[in-house]
């Protein structure tokens, strides 16, 4: 039983290295593109632009 809560344990720190991974890779991917301030504006105003639109989505599905 103690092998089975040691491995259980273990779940938490696996899921946050792999969220913290995906985070950086994906910050690695875009941070050539904030070298250039045209580029620079440009992604930000897709990445806000993007969360606008998932967050209007969301609320008009879920009122």
């Amino acid at each position: 039983m103690g092998d089975f809560l040691d491995n259980v344990g273990r779940y938490p720190r696996y899921m946050v290295s792999f969220i913290l991974g995906i985070f950086f890779a994906f910050f690695g991917w875009l941070s050539p593109l904030f070298k250039n301030p045209v580029s620079a504006v440009a992604t930000v105003g897709l990445l806000v632009g993007f969360f606008v639109f998932i967050f209007f989505t969301l609320q008009a599905m879920l009122a």
